[in-house]
């Protein structure tokens, strides 16, 4: 069990007046100086904001005021009805390339996992019969899966295809890469692939596979590939956490 010493406020003068802004300044800096030492190891649970409140001797408002702090400078992350956990690095990731998600994962030292939440025909919404160039009265194949890096959900991903085009699919593994079963199933290479990268905030489905509360904000990829004839095959929308993830492209 990994012993944490009293806190203590540092005797500044912004203290000494009673000034509450130092005292945050104090706490705040005390909780990352233990990350920093690892007394709270990367991606373990911190305790209870119920332990942290009654160590400091602060109220609930004040302790959430500062954890928001160090949520907002990507030292810790909250799982809803879980608590509070030291962030671990960020994952890099390349929007462009072309390289599958477990791959890369492994490659940045991590462990990588997926989960196939549903597979079905939906009706097509307006967003994606204008992505797809389909009528708003046809079908679509979905495909939902959870991607979690170490075990931490940072990935809610919907996958649409025309169901025609990739007859089978539903029945193959896809846990994997949609790409690689494509090329060697079907013997489909993409061409071109377009992208948008927004802030956005998750509900529903997405909130409850990335254990968040509804409302929180994530980053939103959406992207339409693209057949070499230039012929649209397919798009996905991705949800990332928006604490687990560095968007960098190499130009």
């Amino acid at each position: 069990m990994t012993t944490v010493t009293n806190f203590v406020v540092a005797p500044n003068e912004a203290d000494a007046r009673g000034d509450g802004r130092g005292r945050v300044r104090s706490i705040k800096q005390t909780i990352q100086d233990r990350i920093a030492g690892q007394i709270y190891a990367l991606g373990a649970r911190m305790p209870s904001e119920r332990q942290l409140c009654t160590e400091f001797d602060v109220s609930r408002v004040t302790l959430h005021e500062i954890l928001l702090r160090l949520e907002a400078e990507g030292l810790i992350y909250r799982e809803d009805r879980r608590g509070w956990f030291v962030s671990p690095p960020r994952f890099i990731y390349d929007p462009q390339a072309r390289g599958h998600f477990s791959e890369a994962v492994a490659e940045q030292g991590r462990v990588p996992s997926t989960q196939v939440i549903d597979r079905r025909v939906v009706p097509v919404t307006n967003r994606i019969a204008g992505l797809l160039n389909l009528p708003s009265d046809s079908e679509i194949a979905c495909v939902r899966r959870v991607r979690s890096i170490d075990g931490r959900p940072v990935l809610y991903v919907e996958h649409y295809f025309q169901p025609h085009v990739f007859p089978g699919l539903f029945e193959r593994d896809l846990s994997g890469s949609m790409t690689e079963i494509y090329r060697d199933v079907y013997g489909f290479h993409y061409g071109r692939m377009t992208y948008q990268i927004t802030p956005t905030a998750v509900s529903g489905p997405a909130a409850a596979a990335l254990r968040v509360s509804d409302g929180s904000p994530a980053l939103l990829v959406t992207r339409v590939h693209y057949a070499r004839d230039s012929s649209i095959k397919d798009c996905d929308f991705e949800f990332w956490r928006h604490d687990a993830v560095l968007v960098q492209v190499d130009v």
